[in-house]
């Protein structure tokens, strides 16, 4: 059975550093895995999605609506507004960091409020935390990949150790003990 992950975000947080590490890992686990291209403005603060898709065999990297077995999502807005691709009993695992779009940083909107209420208000399950936090607290908040990566890590049943050999083979040994401690912090 193919299972279908999103991972949804803001060009500049590091979208493309947590599918590699998904589809490596999944590829070592002995999966077929399809990672798709970045589909949106990849340059900082721009909406970005990146589909990864494994199983047995896996045809295509495109997820439609209604197909997400997991969406991880690195601020809130963008969990909302990918949300109609999530199965009924998938789970949206999300950073509750607010990046303003460009709408509110003018002016023209207000940012939407209790986003995460309003997502659990629709029998969604969410696992919801302050991955922000959790990373300054490893050593740089560039690390909210890594604490969401921790976090989804939970759902899945591959030792902890093959995820932080995943870590250590995608990040530059120089950031290695940075983001181990953020993958821990987010696994909680």
């Amino acid at each position: 059975m193919t299972k279908n992950i999103m991972i949804v975000g803001v060009g500049g947080q590091g979208s493309l550093l947590a599918s590699k590490l998904l589809g490596h890992l999944l590829l070592k686990e002995g999966y077929d895995v399809k990672v798709s291209e970045v589909h949106g403005m990849s340059q900082r603060g721009g909406s970005v999605v990146t589909y990864v898709r494994f199983g047995e065999k896996v045809y295509s990297p495109i997820i439609d609506k209604g197909e997400a077995d997991f969406i991880v999502s690195f601020e809130k807005l963008e969990a909302a507004r990918y949300v109609e691709y999530l199965r009924p009993d998938g789970r949206i695992v999300v950073n509750t960091q607010e990046i303003d779009p460009m709408p509110v940083i003018t002016g023209a909107m207000e940012y939407p409020a209790n986003l995460i209420e309003k997502l659990e208000a629709k029998d969604i399950a969410v696992d919801a935390m302050d991955c922000l936090s959790l990373a300054n607290e490893a050593g740089s908040s560039k690390a909210v990949n890594i604490v969401l990566m921790g976090r989804l890590s939970k759902y899945f049943d591959i030792p902890l150790e093959k995820w932080q050999q995943a870590i250590d083979e995608c990040v530059p040994a120089k950031f290695a003990e940075l983001n181990h401690k953020a993958f821990m912090l987010g696994r909680g």
